[in-house]
């Protein structure tokens, strides 16, 4: 049987197979795995803006209660600040409820451990293996929720303390919520911080997120910056820990060189511990090359921020994303944190360094198609006999010249297919009709 909780959590479609009994079962293993020394845990619960939400949080609250937990209803706030409040509450873990920069009708359900880590795969496999077996308690022992009206104003305040020292008063940003966790908290930041802010897509409806806006389509933010006249533009995603960006022409800004950008200001400071940034596989080779110049180690990882965090963790380092957008800085977060890698950014415009690191990374061209796959071929694609005979073709066409990179992805049932090399048009050639080939044999 397939585990249940992939990269970022448990996920799928709401209400199908990401049920209100599964949210209960979670809910109810989770307390009586993090239960210490007959202690009740306290759980600080937020969650994104899609409509089932508020159904799996009865849910998934109900499940705790009555295994005679406590907790703590952040109500709609972005993951990042999640990790920040269940330390801030002294919380025995922390719970999201969402699906990042899915659709709306996935849901997700992901925890944190009480210092603002998520947990590590251990800790997932106990809970799920609890899932069904927890005796409820009751009388006295039931648990109670209690509403935390300030939880917003809280990780604002955050942000700002650790920025203190940042003044963006002349700076001119647009914002794309993505009809999602950040439509609240995201301009209270950069407005406090002295800029002038307009937003976009910061009125949600249960079924909006992340439609036609956010990190995943940039569109009507890259024509509303054109229009506008703004310095520079953030994109999030639905929960609030990915950004992209759109520069002031209008143009998106690569997620790989946003992250070399970052390293760069960051060991031009003297604030990159070791002087190395942890990538994925995925990233773009360009970045080991201009980051070879500027001393700078790039480490690999298999794609995922919790492989990225493990990585910096072991080895002491502060700074790592992916090429989707999800960049963490130790220094000011836990996890992957949208706003504060938009504010790293506008810092660096502002004191005109931003163009400088961009101009010195010119990416090789890539081509990224997914193939969407039946849930249980994603692992196995590549047993398929003519998949794998096309597989081996195109290593052999690529090799000393490019790569290929396969990877199922940790959210949805897709095969993503990505090629590296010199001619665009030949390698978006190629990963288009492999990965036709993987969606055909794989459904």
């Amino acid at each position: 049987m397939a585990r249940l909780f992939g990269t970022d959590g448990v996920r799928g479609v709401a209400n199908e197979y990401l049920t209100p009994k599964m949210a209960f079962e979670l809910g109810a293993a989770a307390c009586e795995v993090l239960k210490k020394d007959g202690q009740i845990p306290v759980f600080a619960v937020g969650m994104d803006t899609r409509i089932s939400c508020d159904m799996l949080f009865c849910s998934l609250a109900s499940g705790i209660m009555s295994a005679g937990g406590d907790v703590i209803e952040l109500g709609i706030i972005p993951t990042p600040a999640v990790a920040v409040l269940t330390k801030y509450y002294k919380a025995d873990a922390g719970v999201v409820i969402s699906a990042s920069h899915n659709p709306f009708y996935d849901n997700g359900i992901k925890f944190f451990g009480s210092d603002g880590y998520k947990l590590d795969d251990d800790l997932e496999d106990m809970i799920e293996e609890k899932m069904g077996k927890v005796t409820a308690v009751t009388h006295e022992n039931i648990g109670c929720k209690s509403v935390m009206s300030d939880a917003t104003e809280i990780y604002k305040d955050y942000i700002l303390e650790k920025f203190s020292d940042l003044d963006l008063s002349g700076m001119k940003i647009a914002l794309d919520c993505a009809n999602g966790a950040t439509e609240k908290v995201a301009k209270m930041v950069f407005e406090e911080l002295g800029a002038q802010v307009d937003v976009i897509f910061a009125q949600s409806n249960g079924i909006n997120i992340n439609v036609d806006c956010g990190s995943t389509h940039t569109e009507n933010l890259r024509k509303f910056v054109k229009e506008g006249n703004y310095d520079i533009a953030f994109a999030f995603d639905g929960d609030g820990d990915r950004l992209i960006v759109v520069e002031k022409d209008g143009e998106e800004l690569n997620g790989d060189r946003l992250i070399y950008a970052i390293a760069a200001d960051l060991k031009e400071n003297g604030l990159l511990a070791k002087d190395t940034v942890v990538a994925t596989i995925m990233s773009n080779y360009a970045m080991d090359v201009a980051l070879e110049k500027r001393g700078i180690k790039i480490v690999r990882t298999k794609v995922g921020d919790r492989y990225i965090m493990l990585e910096m963790l072991k080895e002491g380092y502060i700074f790592g994303g992916e090429q989707s957008g999800h960049m963490i800085y130790l220094p000011a977060n836990t996890t992957g944190d949208g706003i504060i890698s938009g504010v790293l950014t506008a810092k660096m415009l502002k004191e005109g360094n931003l163009n400088k690191y961009l101009d010195e990374i010119t990416l090789f061209p890539q081509a990224l198609v997914n193939a969407k796959v039946s849930k249980e071929m994603k692992e196995h694609y590549g047993e398929n006999p003519a998949v794998a005979q096309a597989i081996a073709k195109i290593n052999e066409k690529y090799s000393g010249s490019g790569r290929l990179l396969i990877r199922p992805s940790g959210t949805e049932n897709l095969v993503r297919v990505m090629i590296e090399g010199n001619d665009p048009e030949e390698i978006a050639k190629d990963a288009k009709e492999l990965a036709s080939l993987i969606e055909e044999l794989c459904r």
